[in-house]
């Protein structure tokens, strides 16, 4: 996730409706705070459309290494035939390809590792951003009733 989104979230998060309203007084309260509650969606897709991309690249990684374990399981086959045949040529030149295969199995399994914890961060940034609008509808209600109750007063 870009800074600029997970500085978003946090201003989004931490900011109030109070400190909206007293930025622009008087000038059209209910505007201001429904432009509010607009921007929490926008940044909800925006997060919503990173987890996306970070569980496409953790599929990604987990099919991928689910392809080297089996190519290197059916490595070790083949070694055992060729070595049955006497074909060392053969056997070292899978043993080779086997141990790049190791070599690739702890970045694969890093990655993996690596999305899943982006995708709880981005999960919990969601759930935030939701609690965070679900709050602001509540103020913005507030606010009306206050309003309303101030027309009929006068």
């Amino acid at each position: 996730m870009s800074e600029g989104l997970s500085s978003r979230v946090g201003r989004i998060i931490s900011g109030g409706l109070n400190a909206i309203l007293d930025a622009v007084e008087d000038a059209a309260p209910d505007a201001i705070m429904e432009q509010s509650i607009r921007e929490i969606d926008d940044a909800i897709d925006e997060v919503r459309n990173e987890l996306g991309r970070v569980l496409a690249a953790k599929h990604l990684s987990s099919k991928t290494l689910s392809d080297k374990n089996s190519e290197h399981e059916d490595l070790s086959n083949k070694i055992e035939i060729a070595l049955a045949e006497g074909r060392e040529d053969l056997a070292e030149t899978a043993v080779s390809h086997q141990l790049d295969i190791e070599a690739q199995i702890p970045v694969l399994e890093q990655s993996i590792a690596d999305a899943a914890e982006k995708e709880r961060e981005l999960e919990g940034y969601v759930a935030a951003l939701q609690a965070r609008k679900r709050e602001m509808k509540e103020e913005l209600a507030r606010f009306r009733e206050v309003r309303d109750a101030a027309r009929i007063d006068t």
